[in-house]
C-alpha cells in the first residue's frame, strides 16, 4: 500500500508540475499572440502535441482558468499587494506607489491586461478582474480603518472609500489602456492626486506629514 500510495503521489506531484509548465507556455503564447490564442499555439510554445495538453487539461476553457489564476496569483496581485503594505512616508506616496504599479503592468504586460479584461463577467468563469480589484479594496480598507480607528472616529466609511478609489483606478486605467493620452508617468500622478485629493479631506490628519 504505502508503494502505492508513493507512486500515486510522485504522479500527482508530477502531474502539477507538468501543468504548471504547460501554464507558463500558455502565457508565452497569449504573449505572442494575443488574447486570442489558441491551443495551437500553447502547443507549440511547449514543443509539444496538443495531444499532451488535453491529457492535463479537460478543455480550453479549464487552460484558460489556470492562466487566470496564475496571472492573478503571480503578476498581477503580489505587485499591487505588496506595494499596498510599504511603509510610505505619506498617504500620497503610497497611493501613488500603488496606482503607478498598476500603470506599469499595464505597460508591460498588455497582452496579459487585455486577456484579463476580456475575461471579466464571463458566464461560469471566475472574473479575475473583479476578484483582483476586490482584493486590493479589502487590503486598502483594512489600512483606512486603522487611520480611522486610531483617531477615535467611526469606521463604517472604510471600505465605501477603498472600493470607490479601486474603482475609480480600474476604469480610468482600462480607458487609458486604450486611449494612451497621456504618459504613464502622468496618468500615476493625475491618479494619486485624484485619489488622495478625495481621501485628505475624510480621513485623520496624515502621520506621514
Amino acid at each position: 500500500m504505502s508503494k502505492t500510495d508513493g507512486r500515486s503521489s510522485r504522479w500527482d506531484a508530477h502531474r502539477r508540475s507538468r501543468r504548471e509548465d504547460l501554464v507558463g507556455a500558455a502565457l508565452d503564447a497569449l504573449r505572442a499572440v494575443g488574447p486570442d490564442f489558441a491551443v495551437d499555439d500553447v502547443a507549440r510554445a511547449a514543443g509539444v502535441s496538443k495531444t499532451v495538453i488535453y491529457r492535463y487539461f479537460s478543455d480550453k476553457d479549464e487552460l484558460i482558468d489556470a492562466v487566470l489564476e496564475r496571472i492573478s496569483g503571480d503578476v498581477l496581485l503580489p505587485r499591487l499587494l505588496g506595494e499596498l503594505a510599504l511603509e510610505r512616508g505619506d498617504d500620497r506616496a503610497r497611493l501613488h506607489a500603488v496606482i503607478a504599479a498598476f500603470v506599469q503592468l499595464i505597460e508591460e504586460e498588455p497582452a496579459l491586461y487585455r486577456f484579463a479584461y476580456a475575461q471579466a463577467g464571463r458566464s461560469g468563469r471566475a472574473d479575475l478582474v473583479a476578484a483582483t480589484e476586490g482584493q486590493v479594496a479589502q487590503a486598502l480598507g483594512r489600512l483606512l480603518s486603522e487611520r480611522l480607528a486610531a483617531a477615535g472616529r467611526p469606521t463604517g466609511p472604510a471600505m465605501t472609500w477603498a472600493y470607490g478609489v479601486v474603482g475609480m483606478v480600474q476604469l480610468t486605467a482600462h480607458w487609458w489602456s486604450g486611449t494612451r493620452s497621456v504618459p504613464a508617468a502622468e496618468l500615476a500622478e493625475q491618479l494619486a492626486d485624484l485619489a488622495h485629493g478625495g481621501l485628505a479631506g475624510l480621513l485623520p490628519p496624515d502621520p506621514g506629514r
